[in-house]
């Protein structure tokens, strides 16, 4: 799907269709939403650029996602999707400067877009151009990733009050498979928020040489507030990773101080009926002549004998505060 956003309609969107391709010529801003190879080589043919195809976007190297192509400028950058889902997506995103118009190549929906989208009618006219629209989507992103960083902070702290909170009081039996995928699942988000911060600098970088000659002093000082919160981000979610292994193994260890009181259980109740078994292996005998086998009373003098035997270590280990 193509929607382009032209200023004299309030950057209201419109779809393209066979009817109104005229548009892409005025729009400020073309977003190429999931395109068909249809889409794209119509956008490649009246806007005479080289699109990339998935399968480039998605490269790692520099050199294929930050490059210069006669007067259009490329820039691919990694953003989350479905972040507030259990299967949230990371993807690349194309940014391309063509002359006075923005272009957008992407496969995902983030939440930033539409919240890009949602500040357009609010951007001063001067500032509609490719540079105040980049700035603008990356201030949204970032405040985005922001908002993930701090879900994920606090979905940190639910699960460490958890672990540590409950286990201390040794009244409730904690799931430990699910706190695993829920700290898993954070896990994963941050490491996803991670890489986006990383693309973001990398293009925050180029960027600002790139299309130096769009910048105002105002746009400067937006640009300079993008780097220092990208920096003061990247700190936060290098801190939430920090904290992430620490409960992991803080939950492994929990796992193993389980698991080994339950062999101590095992290991004290063999201990405790070790001496009676010892006692009826011994009258278990087949003898003819065993101390007290003709007794009237051996056989309840045995039971007894049993009991004490099973008593005196169980005794034993609780003056040794080991039960």
């Amino acid at each position: 799907m193509i929607t382009v956003f032209l200023s004299k309609y309030k950057c209201r969107p419109e779809v393209i269709t066979s009817k109104n391709q005229g548009l892409l010529r005025e729009a400020i801003w073309i977003d190429l939403l999931h395109p068909t190879d249809e889409e794209e080589q119509l956008v490649e043919r009246l806007l005479h650029l080289n699109i990339p195809v998935r399968e480039e976007m998605q490269g790692i190297e520099p050199s294929t996602r930050l490059y210069k192509e006669d007067d259009s400028v490329f820039m691919t950058t990694t953003m989350i999707a479905k972040s507030d889902s259990l299967k949230p997506t990371c993807e690349a995103v194309t940014l391309i400067v063509k002359e006075n118009k923005l272009i957008t190549v992407r496969y995902i929906e983030p939440q930033a877009f539409a919240l890009f989208i949602s500040q357009l009618p609010k951007i001063p006219a001067n500032y509609l151009h490719p540079a105040g629209l980049i700035i603008t989507l990356l201030e949204t992103s970032i405040d985005r990733l922001s908002d993930i960083a701090e879900r994920v902070g606090i979905s940190l702290d639910d699960y460490s009050a958890t672990l540590f909170g409950s286990q201390a009081t040794d009244k409730v039996k904690l799931d430990y498979k699910r706190l695993l995928q829920d700290l898993g699942y954070n896990g994963d988000l941050n490491a996803k928020a991670w890489e986006s911060l990383v693309s973001f600098n990398r293009l925050n970088g180029f960027f600002s040489q790139a299309i130096a000659t769009q910048f105002d002093e105002h746009l400067l000082s937006r640009m300079t507030g993008i780097t220092k919160d990208i920096v003061a981000l990247s700190d936060q979610v290098k801190f939430l990773s920090s904290k992430i292994n620490f409960l992991l193994d803080a939950t492994l260890g929990m796992v193993n101080i389980e698991q080994n009181n339950i062999i101590k259980i095992f290991s004290i109740a063999a201990v405790i009926f070790l001496p009676p078994t010892l006692i009826a292996s011994i009258y278990g005998m087949n003898f003819i002549e065993i101390p007290g086998l003709s007794s009237h009373y051996g056989y309840h003098l045995s039971l007894c004998l049993m009991l004490l035997s099973s008593w005196l270590p169980y005794k034993y280990f609780k003056i040794k505060k080991w039960i």
